[in-house]
């Protein structure tokens, strides 16, 4: 009998690495949040909003992502390619 693969177990980890990832980003647009309130620039403020929101969205592309592979190679790799490097970065995995 083959092993299963957990595909939502498998979704939950790589969750967890992209929030290990985002938590520094997060603060650090905290800082630039800030200084926009201090500075009163409302166009800083609003972008600011906007990039710590899409931060806080990136986890739902995984769970949103459909994973056709059985092994836990290709499972890996479709979990890879969301990556959302436009938000995050280059992916470290």
């Amino acid at each position: 009998m083959p092993i299963g693969i957990n595909v939502n177990k498998a979704k939950e980890i790589h969750k967890d690495k992209i929030r290990e990832v985002r938590k520094p980003l997060l603060s650090q647009e905290d800082v630039t949040f800030m200084r926009a309130v201090e500075a009163d620039d409302t166009d800083a403020k609003t972008a600011s909003a906007t990039r710590k929101q899409q931060l806080r969205d990136v986890t739902n592309i995984v769970d949103s992502a459909t994973i056709t592979a059985t092994d836990v190679t290709g499972v890996t790799n479709e979990l890879k390619a969301v990556w959302d490097a436009d938000v995050l970065g280059d992916n470290p995995l």
